[in-house]
């Protein structure tokens, strides 16, 4: 059984281009004619306009007969493909035979030679030979039609398949960049009350030329925020430059109880991370340790490159009070920090990351971050501001 997935075409590309078919269908009996002209009439002889007359006759009775054909090939198309067969060889035997009587008797007529009947059965072959080979023509440019539309059905899918999965990657594009900046813009009102909280205490007991550095120092980092995509990536050197802008604040705060320590190997220094990644969990630090020691503390972060890894170690010296390890995750400042930084990982990598939290004998915390290594190439400029790295303790790019 011929498949049917064709019936429901749309008419127009029944026949496409259905000149086509016009074009062969004439060319053929052109052919016929020509051939008939050359084997026959030259041959046999004699070749007057008798003979040529009852050539182009019987060509011009052959293509009527033949569009009649046509539209009963095309009735029958659907059906069985045993049923189709035998309906198209007997619609062939039929017309040939019509064909053959139009054929003598039109060259009895011109000729008066009645003795061509007696050669009727010759004269049948030769016309169902000519019409088996129409027949042949005719579902040749069939199938190839077919063959063709069906390759442009497919090949209209497959391209709407495509656009469809660019759509769907272009959405998910722009839903995981929503994400980023939403995660990463989530942590600048975070940080601005706590240091606008610290300005205005500095302004309260009079501290107006703290809090007017302070005011700078905040003006700086925010512009830095804003001068970098929340979601690109930039170079670890140019990343700790900008959390040092952020521990500028923090040191006019704390003075010399705040201590850095800063060990970052030099394959590290052009590693891509997020732009501020490290940040909120410094600023837990602070928050969490540095302020609630009375002595201060020291913040540390440690950089090296292994096996095609970034691997990030922050820890501090804590709060100078052990606690306990579900007490320290609940806290709801270091989980916000580090919820946001596993989830900023997460939609940059997917499941190709890792973050563990380790508490230190101190009562400190110490988060280890593990991420595919990238070259950064092209180094970001990036300029600090003026004296910004200046403990004896670090040991800065």
């Amino acid at each position: 059984m011929i498949s049917t997935e064709f019936d429901s075409l749309p008419k127009k590309d029944e026949w496409v281009p259905i000149y086509k078919f016009w074009l062969l269908h004439v060319g053929f009996w052109v052919f016929v004619s020509v051939i008939s002209f050359v084997s026959l009439t030259l041959w046999y002889g004699p070749y007057d306009w008798t003979h040529i007359l009852h050539m182009l006759a019987q060509a011009l009775v052959g293509l009527t007969l033949t569009i009649i054909l046509y539209f009963g090939f095309i009735r029958i198309w659907n059906i069985n493909i045993t049923y189709r067969a035998t309906l198209g060889l007997a619609m062939v035997l039929l017309v040939s035979f019509v064909w053959t009587f139009f054929r003598i008797e039109a060259f009895v007529l011109l000729t008066e030679d009645t003795t061509e009947w007696s050669e009727f059965g010759g004269w049948h072959f030769a016309s169902m030979f000519i019409f088996l080979c129409w027949a042949g023509m005719f579902h040749g440019i069939r199938y190839n039609d077919l063959l063709q539309t069906e390759h442009r059905i497919m090949l209209k899918a497959e391209a709407e398949a495509r656009e469809e999965q660019l759509k769907r990657i272009r959405a998910q594009s722009i839903a995981r960049d929503s994400q980023i900046k939403m995660l990463r813009y989530q942590l600048n009102p975070h940080f601005l009350c706590n240091t606008l909280n610290a300005i205005n205490s500095l302004v309260e007991v009079e501290e107006s030329e703290k809090a007017q550095k302070m005011t700078v120092q905040l003006s700086r980092f925010l512009r830095h925020s804003l001068d970098n995509n929340p979601d690109t990536k930039i170079t670890l050197k140019n990343e700790v430059a900008a959390i040092n802008l952020y521990l500028e604040i923090e040191k006019t705060r704390f003075g010399d109880r705040l201590g850095l320590d800063f060990n970052i190997d030099s394959d590290a220094q052009m590693a891509l991370v997020p732009s501020l990644l490290l940040q909120p969990i410094i600023e837990n630090s602070m928050k969490h340790a540095i302020s609630q020691n009375e002595l201060g503390g020291t913040i540390s972060l440690a950089a090296k490159v292994e096996a095609g890894r970034l691997k990030l170690a922050l820890s501090d010296t804590g709060s100078g009070s052990k606690i306990g390890k579900s007490k320290m995750e609940s806290s709801k400042g270091r989980g916000v920090g580090l919820r946001n930084t596993n989830d900023r990982l997460k939609a940059l990598y997917q499941d190709d990351f890792s973050i563990d939290i380790t508490i230190l004998s101190s009562g400190g915390l110490k988060t280890s971050i593990n991420i595919p290594w990238e070259d950064g190439l092209i180094e970001t400029n990036f300029v600090s501001s003026e004296g910004l790295l200046h403990s004896h303790k670090e040991q800065y790019i």
